[in-house]
């Protein structure tokens, strides 16, 4: 109902398709969706139901935006504007829904071993690590004396050094 009157072209039911089309041709690749709460007319039970669907797919990670309104817009002039705190208690439920998949995706990783591509050199916890990116855009850090920048490695990911950043040897 929201994505209707959003007029966006696209349905809930196509999006899943397409996400589990993704799964199957690359196994595990870390899918990311916007959302916008708060949108005109968003009922609890429509919130409920975008809640519902964002847990089903399981992203990676999940940018929620909280919808504000902009003069001139057929959404300016919709009957039943959201008010800002329910709109920011909605972004927050879904803010930490999108935390534990994050996490639950990541943790996955432990033990695998990666291809990564090294960007730079970087500061984390008073020691110099050189970090990159895996396939699936997790960000890995390596303890290294060597100039990794721009090489392509295989590393085994050892747990998390930081929230976001994967602790690994190559």
């Amino acid at each position: 109902e929201t994505l209707e009157r959003m007029n966006r072209r696209y349905r809930s039911g196509e999006y899943r398709e397409r996400c589990e089309l993704l799964r199957e041709v690359y196994g595990n690749p870390a899918l990311t969706t916007d959302v916008i709460v708060g949108f005109p007319q968003e009922s609890e039970e429509e919130f409920r139901k975008s809640y519902d669907f964002v847990d089903s797919i399981r992203f990676y990670e999940t940018h929620i935006f909280k919808y504000s309104r902009r003069q001139g817009t057929r959404a300016d002039r919709m009957e039943g504007q959201i008010p800002e705190a329910v709109k920011t208690q909605r972004s927050h439920v879904l803010l930490e829904l999108g935390k534990a998949h994050k996490k639950r995706y990541m943790e996955q990783f432990i033990g695998e071993k990666v291809e990564i591509l090294f960007e730079e050199k970087n500061q984390i916890q008073d020691k110099i690590y050189w970090t990159g990116y895996t396939r699936e855009y997790l960000k890995v850090a390596v303890l290294s004396e060597e100039n990794l920048e721009n090489q392509i490695k295989i590393g085994q990911i050892q747990g998390f050094l930081e929230d976001d950043t994967f602790i690994c040897t190559i």
